[in-house]
């Protein structure tokens, strides 16, 4: 019948999903992880916009610069409070890419990683709402929270939710770029390695699995 017709999509979301056919490897040491952040004009998932993205790979435990990303992207909406945190102005230096073409560049850079963010669901969120004003469905790549896997540590349960600031106090890590994409996925990329390590020294057999249970896929919003 002509009133049903296969909805298709763009060849760039198409190159995308094609990482996930095969079966992802459970081995940490074999696992690539993408760390990552957003800048935002506000905190109202569907009402804010995306100002900026910042990568970095961990890989066996590795941080790889040379594995990285960072695009601005152009403004549509400006809230000057904001700009006291993360300094990016309506126009400023920085070469901005329109939304679409920002997140074109942010999928072929992470393929099938697992990503890695400070209070995921947030940053997660946001992404998957600039693909819905693409008409597109939301990221398939498996999330893992930093704050969440400090839980798991169990260093401190008199809380639930950590600051990154506090966590990267913590455990020594420098704040520099703080409030920017890219610093701030640095930092944590930093902080995740360290909490791997905390948590391999408890279970020498860690999984990937491990680190994704209870966390009830966090992120994917």
């Amino acid at each position: 019948m002509n009133w049903f017709k296969k909805k298709t999509y763009p060849d760039f979301w198409n190159q995308y999903i094609t990482h996930f056919k095969s079966k992802q490897t459970k081995d940490l040491d074999t696992i690539r992880f993408v760390v990552f952040d957003t800048e935002t004009t506000g905190l109202d998932i569907k009402k804010d916009r995306i100002l900026s993205i910042g990568t970095i790979a961990v890989f066996d435990s590795v941080i790889k610069v040379s594995d990285s990303f960072e695009c601005y992207v152009k403004q549509e909406l400006f809230n000057s409070e904001t700009v006291k945190i993360h300094g990016l102005l309506k126009e400023g230096i920085n070469i901005k890419l329109n939304e679409q073409e920002a997140v074109i560049q942010f999928l072929e850079h992470i393929e099938n990683a697992v990503l890695v963010a400070h209070h995921a669901a947030f940053d997660v969120a946001m992404i998957n709402q600039a693909l819905k004003r693409l008409d597109l469905p939301k990221l398939k790549n498996k999330v893992l929270d930093t704050g969440h896997l400090f839980n798991k540590t169990k260093l401190d349960t008199t809380k639930v939710h950590f600051s990154l600031d506090h966590l990267s106090e913590r455990f020594n890590i420098p704040q520099h770029d703080r409030h920017t994409a890219s610093g701030d996925a640095y930092i944590t990329a930093v902080l995740f390695v360290k909490l791997i390590s905390v948590l391999k020294k408890r279970n020498t057999r860690l999984t990937l699995d491990d680190l994704l249970r209870s966390n009830n896929r966090i992120g994917l919003l």
